[in-house]
């Protein structure tokens, strides 16, 4: 893919109050997504947008007023991010994500994080000090080139090593196994290697709608052909069976090896040092209704 079009934009507050269930807040520092994921849901956003470019072919780098009075949050959580990833290749010379954990560190604000990248590593002690904090990265595969198949984002390698980093900082940690493509993600596996670096592991099936599901349906018959009656069943026919049979198995497969598996549930009382919770939480359709009742378009 060539370079991104990159376009400075202001906006009167980089805050959306939020309808997810992990945070009162989201906050997007970015318009677009440079990572480019094939199976991206955010791409719905051009319609609001109206940016010409392909998803991933655009960056709209925010520019907001100094949130003065920070500490009226204090309390609630922030999300970044839900139509974004905050740690872009191009945070590195903007600063947009960095800047803002600047402007409400020390408030009491709660704060979450979900990335694709090892930048995050630059904010490491800084994210310390903010109470109760948590970072995500995302790892459906642990095979890399399936990795690159799918978008432009940091090695899986790459993002184990910051998620152990945090880990050993005493920074709660979530292994985000995202989309969950049936018949390619070895669940199981990330599982095995990530058990000793986070305190959550969870699950999301993979969802296919709109402009991504066409793009997705010809890479499963071009690269993994067997597959192909599997997904017509999923995603033509609506069989929601596969995802019922991955729920007993994981279910099994968690007391097997001394995890609990829940459902919906992402409780943060558990200890530290307790080993992580593997939890089926599909909110896609909730993150899609928040972004679409305003995340994106501030």
């Amino acid at each position: 893919m060539t370079d991104p079009v990159i376009r400075e934009i202001n906006v009167k507050s980089v805050l959306t109050k939020s309808n997810l269930p992990v945070s009162d807040y989201s906050v997007n520092p970015y318009v677009g997504c440079t990572h480019g994921c094939r199976y991206c849901y955010a791409s719905f956003i051009k319609r609001f947008t109206n940016h010409p470019e392909p998803w991933g072919g655009f960056l709209d780098v925010k520019g907001w007023p100094i949130l003065t009075h920070p500490e009226r949050y204090a309390g609630k959580e922030l999300f970044l991010s839900s139509v974004t990833d905050p740690y872009l290749p191009q945070e590195e010379t903007f600063c947009r994500t960095r800047t803002l954990l600047e402007q409400v560190c020390g408030s009491g604000i709660r704060l979450s994080i979900a990335t694709k990248s090892d930048l995050v590593l630059r904010d490491l002690d800084l994210i310390k000090r903010f109470p109760d904090a948590r970072v995500s990265w995302s790892v459906n595969t642990l095979d890399e080139e399936f990795k690159n198949d799918m978008d432009s984002a940091v090695s899986i390698e790459r993002r184990l090593a910051a998620m152990k980093a945090f880990h050993d900082a005493g920074v709660r940690t979530t292994c985000f196994v995202s989309p969950i493509f049936p018949g390619i993600t070895d669940v199981p596996a990330i599982i095995a290697r990530t058990r000793d670096r986070c305190n959550l592991i969870w699950l999301e099936n993979l969802n296919l709608r709109g402009s991504y599901k066409p793009v997705i349906m010809d890479y499963i018959r071009e690269k993994h052909p067997r597959l192909v009656p599997l997904y017509q069943d999923i995603y033509q026919r609506g069989d929601r069976s596969y995802w019922e049979q991955i729920d007993a198995e994981l279910k099994s497969h968690a007391a097997e090896i001394g995890l609990d598996y829940a459902t919906n549930d992402d409780s943060m009382k558990r200890p530290f040092d307790a080993p992580p919770v593997i939890v089926n939480y599909f909110y896609h359709e909730q993150i899609k209704k928040s972004a679409e009742n305003g995340g994106a378009r501030r």
